[in-house]
């Protein structure tokens, strides 16, 4: 039996779509790639589980995703894009489909997606009945006044969400705006960054106006900063970086969790793309790292330069490695660890929850490097809950760790 559809009503409502759309928009979705896979399954494995969390702490009526740059859902070669894969693992959970409240928007395939969307999911399939529009972002007010509108009802959010940003280039960005619906409790960002062609347009002055717009607190220092670093993964991390404390410095606080993923060209060794995440929670920044680690496939060594990162190359032409890089970076994190803790008694769980809000990260990367500090002989670990575990760590508030002196 179909639900009850629940119609929400929106600020921004249909527009003609744009017939005027470049080649490379017009052909991006004939093939997916492997890296633009990746993508969508880095969102739509992350959306179900941010609902889960906002649920246990707050249990709202509905739990927004809004989605700005559709695209069509599919592909013309039939793989599934954002819009289709997230749906599909809302629709196979029973709570989110009581809960989830889509909003979608393409200027040139809304009603491809409405179509597809509504092919594979009849009308009935979700409790809230998902908006498809096709405005242009950045030259619709209603779009504006939707993503900055006030929430919130007493500490909470009426409509908790995640925003996925994913244009072709950086139009249509405008942080001032973005920075607005960050600030409500719950609510989340990710922003598909074209690394390359923001690096370009740093250098170029009919660009200035978007520059702005993307960094209005910090462009003029940006453009200064950037000259000074030698390498092009210097400047495209200081990219990132810039961009994520324009958020901090907006919303005017000090704990902001931003955490990029990067995606390697699939011809050279460059950086394309990141795709950043934005949260003030750090139930959110633990979730996040997860869901990269589960999809980086480059042992990535986490010095304020490297981050998570997906390369095609070693899936289309793999090589054998003379080094073990996710191995060293376990050791790395060993070490840091028992450089802070040693002397000290704590369970893995405090331990994990105060340390992994400083750093890249994620809870695998702690649990291997505290048993490998175990098997080193230089952390014990002591279970208070009475039952038998196989391992020697798991964070738990019930695996306690004593860091030794003579380690």
């Amino acid at each position: 039996m179909p639900f009850q559809k629940k119609s929400v009503s929106l600020q921004f409502e249909n527009r003609p779509p744009l017939m005027s759309t470049t080649m490379s928009e017009n052909n991006f979705f004939e093939k997916q790639t492997l890296s633009s896979k990746v993508k969508a399954s880095i969102i739509s494995e992350y959306f179900p589980k941010f609902c889960s969390i906002i649920i246990k702490k707050h249990n709202p009526e509905k739990i927004g995703y809004i989605d700005l740059f559709s695209g069509p859902g599919k592909y013309d070669d039939g793989n599934l894009s954002t819009p289709l894969l997230l749906a599909q693992n809302c629709a196979n959970n029973d709570i989110l489909k009581n809960k989830v409240w889509m909003v979608f928007n393409d200027r040139e395939y809304g009603d491809d997606l409405k179509r597809n969307f509504l092919t594979t999911f009849p009308e009935g399939t979700f409790s809230f009945k998902p908006h498809f529009g096709h405005s242009t972002v950045g030259e619709c007010e209603e779009i504006d006044r939707f993503i900055m509108r006030d929430t919130m009802k007493g500490r909470f959010n009426e409509c908790p969400s995640v925003m996925f940003i994913d244009p072709f280039g950086y139009k249509a960005v405008d942080t001032k705006v973005l920075s607005k619906f960050l600030q409500y409790w719950g609510n989340e960002l990710f922003i598909f960054v074209n690394s390359k062609r923001i690096n370009a347009a740093l250098e170029n002055e009919k660009f200035e106006n978007l520059m702005n717009t993307l960094f209005p607190c910090s462009f003029e220092t940006l453009k200064s900063d950037i000259r000074t670093k030698p390498t092009l993964v210097e400047r495209l991390q200081c990219i990132i970086d810039n961009l994520g404390d324009e958020y901090k410095k907006l919303l005017n606080i000090n704990t902001l969790y931003y955490t990029a993923f990067k995606f390697q060209e699939e011809d050279i060794d460059t950086t394309s793309h990141f795709i950043l995440h934005l949260t003030k929670n750090k139930r959110g920044f633990d979730l996040v790292k997860q869901i990269y680690n589960d999809f980086a496939n480059v042992g990535t060594i986490f010095d304020g330069r490297n981050t998570y990162t997906f390369d095609v190359k070693r899936i289309t032409n793999p090589v054998e490695e003379l080094f073990d890089i996710k191995s060293e970076n376990i050791d790395n994190l060993k070490e840091i660890l028992y450089k802070q803790y040693k002397g000290k008694v704590i369970s893995s769980f405090d331990l994990f929850e105060e340390h992994q809000k400083s750093c890249l990260y994620s809870r695998a990367h702690y649990v291997q490097a505290l048993r490998r500090l175990v098997e080193d002989g230089k952390v014990s670990s002591e279970f208070t809950d009475n039952k038998s575990h196989y391992v020697s760590v798991l964070l738990s508030r019930q695996c306690i760790l004593t860091f030794k002196n003579n380690g």
